[in-house]
């Protein structure tokens, strides 16, 4: 289950330069508006050091971490909800994502020009914010005008149910909230919101771009983005994405952390940036570790075991029998799957074990 985020943001405000340093796919970048006209898509994978580990221990034909896909779109600007700047096209490639990375501007620099003629990250947030609004009221009263009648005539209870979640979201967005904010407690209201893949349902991560120098301890910009988002629940990273690129550029590891220490940075951005992304939509990773292949695998937090072992394959969990599993500390501890056996360290779990993050899990099932 790779995790899927799309970046959206005005036009220079450096989300093609973080696409690239994510992915490493070169998305042109320049300083004009509408320079990425389709969607960029990249594949990276997910840092843990903990796989790397298990690898050393297992010495396994092949390591497979999990992955992230970024969906980077064009820069939105006023009116992209109504096809601005080819705005509808560009919001469309991104209403399956799980999560919205929302870049925002908080450097000066008179060489880069701003598509409003003056940084203001609070005012471009409200813009795309608005935008986004705007073409999920489009979607939800497009929707209306198809169940209404069925719903309020008709003895269809399913009808009933959209139309009411449908009324809830209109009267939250005609508010200028976004529709995160509404929340349902019935599970089939919820599986209904689901399917709507509104844009401002969307877990969000404001991420402040920022100069070299606020790389570490952020600027005023960034203290204007957090008091504004202070009652959202949104997550905010500070990224310096010039800086970013120039790490992406040198070739040994060995290099990339001597930039970073110069830089006074513990680890890159990237790697903060898709933590922060697990953080935000819960999710935790467990592995399989044997001579074939020591993986990672990604789950929600709070899954059982039966779940998790249908991300291996459905089938895994529909004859689900029992998990054989080991705590990633034993396993460092005694250096092999044998040694935590003979030392006592492997529990054997049932249906009703909820897989912890960093869980090494053997399914046994039968199908």
């Amino acid at each position: 289950m790779a995790l899927q985020c799309g970046i959206v943001g005005l036009p220079n405000v450096g989300k093609s330069t973080l696409f690239n340093c994510l992915s490493n796919a070169k998305a042109q970048a320049a300083n004009f508006p509408f320079c990425t006209i389709e969607p960029n898509v990249g594949v990276i994978t997910v840092p843990d050091e903990r796989l790397n580990k298990l690898a050393e221990f297992v010495n396994p034909d092949r390591i497979v971490p999990t992955t992230v896909e970024i969906v980077d779109i064009a820069g939105l600007v006023k009116g992209a909800s109504k096809g601005e700047g080819l705005g509808n096209k560009f919001l469309a490639n991104i209403r399956e994502t799980d999560a919205i990375l929302h870049v925002l501007r908080c450097f000066d620099d008179e060489n880069v020009t701003h598509v409003d003629g003056s940084v203001d990250p609070v005012r471009d947030k409200e813009i795309i914010d608005t935008e986004l609004q705007l073409k999920d009221l489009e979607t939800i009263e497009s929707r209306i005008q198809r169940v209404q009648k069925q719903a309020q005539t008709g003895g269809d209870k399913v009808a009933k149910q959209t139309y009411d979640v449908l009324v809830r979201y209109k009267e939250a967005l005609l508010q200028g909230k976004s529709a995160r904010t509404v929340q349902f407690d019935n599970k089939d209201d919820q599986r209904i919101a689901h399917e709507l893949f509104l844009l401002t349902s969307k877990p969000v991560m404001y991420v402040c771009n920022v100069d070299e120098k606020s790389a570490v301890a952020g600027n005023a910009y960034v203290e204007q983005v957090r008091e504004a988002v202070k009652e959202e629940g949104a997550e905010i990273l500070i990224v310096a994405a010039k800086t970013e690129a120039d790490i992406a550029e040198l070739e040994t590891y060995e290099d990339r952390q001597l930039f970073l220490e110069e830089a006074g940075l513990e680890e890159s951005g990237v790697s903060r940036l898709i933590r922060a992304a697990y953080q935000l939509l819960n999710l935790q990773t467990y592995f399989t570790a044997g001579k074939q292949e020591v993986r990672a695998w990604t789950f929600h937090k709070g899954w059982k075991a039966p779940q998790c072992a249908g991300v291996i394959h459905t089938d895994f969990e529909k004859g689900f029998i029992r998990a054989e599993v080991i705590k990633y500390a034993d396993y460092v501890e005694y250096g092999s799957e044998a040694a935590v056996k003979e030392a006592g360290k492997l529990n054997v779990e049932g249906k009703d074990y909820t897989v912890e993050d960093g869980d090494i899990m053997h399914f046994r099932f039968n199908v």
